[in-house]
């Protein structure tokens, strides 16, 4: 008996190591597809003024979510760090997900739901911890970003102050393979309910948190939960300590009601990391022309995604359509990229695919200035403003 018990758990243990190597890169594979596979190609004259760029950014990609190596050059997912070098990108905001609810949709969704991510974490092989803990999930894919960063040299740099984007700024200014990246959260569930956590978290690098994700939490209302609520008491405490501590807002997933709630009481500029539009796609998800006037007002910046859930179904002219739309309702100074890449989403390009994005932009009669500002220096003017020294 005691040999059949060696026999069937060294079993299980080998088919376990099995799993963690082959299941997570044909998950991925399934849940990060790209409509147009690179290389892509554009008119010379567009080429030379995506080159002339010196500051490209993105406001939210999930690439820490997965088992793939981002210092290398992969054929499959939608990020990583030599991608980033080859798209000219300056900086990528890496946001940490933590829970996924199953049969997550737009509409309506319980916390209390199987969480994908537990398996994802299962699968992936990751410490125990992770399997339990959603405080251990952020804190283990903070650590990931610097880990990657350290194995690939200077040329990538993970910013948490000024002086550290002022510093990649002035590295680019000499050699463009200079990139970075900078932590969010996706949804302060991370927390759990632990008001401590938001320094921890802080203390990790993090720089940027949403509230919610796709579910309710202890913080108030999701977009596509169930109550609808704004914050609660627990969640004020946490944007005021977010202000203190000079972390970024995230507006992107909350409730209407929350929105409100979050630009009557935080003291400092929000961002909406990567969204929609109602007047050009209507979606839970999506925002209210009342909401994005409320968002300028408070100085805020607001990242257009990229795949059909927020844009509809017309691929990159519907990006630059969301984007044409914030345009002419508050002007171009508000808006930024927010891909969503590596968010379990179809997008129309890889990041090597901006290219495409910036020729669209063209044709719809955006000006070279608009084109600069969306493509990252209204990133790099709010973050110089609003992180911490």
């Amino acid at each position: 008996m005691k040999k059949f018990l060696i026999i069937l758990i060294g079993s299980l243990a080998v088919l376990y190591l099995l799993l963690t190597q082959i299941a997570p890169d044909i998950v991925e594979k399934q849940q990060n597809p790209i409509a147009e596979l690179a290389p892509y190609q554009v008119s010379d004259s567009v080429q030379v003024f995506y080159d002339s760029l010196t500051f490209i950014g993105d406001l939210h990609c999930d690439a820490l979510l997965w088992d793939r190596d981002l210092t290398k050059h992969e054929d499959f997912g939608q990020v990583d760090f030599p991608r980033m070098q080859q798209a000219n990108i300056a900086v990528e905001a890496f946001t940490i997900v933590t829970k996924s609810p199953a049969g997550q949709n737009f509409e309506e969704n319980s916390a209390d739901a199987f969480d994908n991510i537990t398996l994802l974490n299962f699968a992936q092989g990751r410490p125990l911890s992770n399997w339990f803990s959603l405080f251990k999930r952020a804190e283990y894919q903070s650590g990931k970003l610097q880990d990657l960063a350290d194995d690939y040299g200077d040329k990538f740099s993970v910013i948490r102050t000024k002086s550290d984007l002022e510093m990649l700024i002035s590295k680019r200014a000499s050699d463009p393979s200079y990139t970075g990246g900078f932590l969010g959260v996706e949804g302060a569930h991370a927390l759990e309910g632990d008001f401590g956590n938001v320094d921890r978290l802080f203390d990790l690098g993090v720089r940027m948190m949403a509230p919610t994700h796709f579910f309710d939490n202890e913080l108030g209302g999701s977009a596509h939960g169930i109550s609808g609520e704004g914050l609660t008491e627990f969640g004020e405490q946490v944007i005021d300590r977010m202000n203190e501590l000079e972390m970024i807002v995230d507006l992107a997933h909350i409730s209407p009601q929350m929105i409100d709630d979050v630009l009557a009481r935080t003291n400092r500029p929000v961002i909406v990391s990567h969204t929609g539009v109602d007047a050009v796609f209507d979606s839970p998800r999506n925002l209210s022309d009342e909401h994005i006037q409320a968002i300028a007002e408070n100085g805020g910046l607001i990242g257009i995604a990229f795949f059909p859930g927020a844009v509809g179904e017309g691929g990159t002219p519907a990006i630059v359509q969301s984007m044409k739309h914030v345009r002419d309702l508050v002007g171009v100074e508000y808006i930024a990229l927010g891909s969503d890449y590596d968010g379990s989403v179809l997008v129309p390009f890889d990041i090597t695919g901006l290219t495409l994005l910036v020729e669209e932009m063209f044709k719809q009669g955006f000006t070279r200035d608009e084109i600069r500002a969306i493509m990252g220096e209204n990133m790099k003017r709010f973050l110089l403003e609003n992180l911490p020294e």
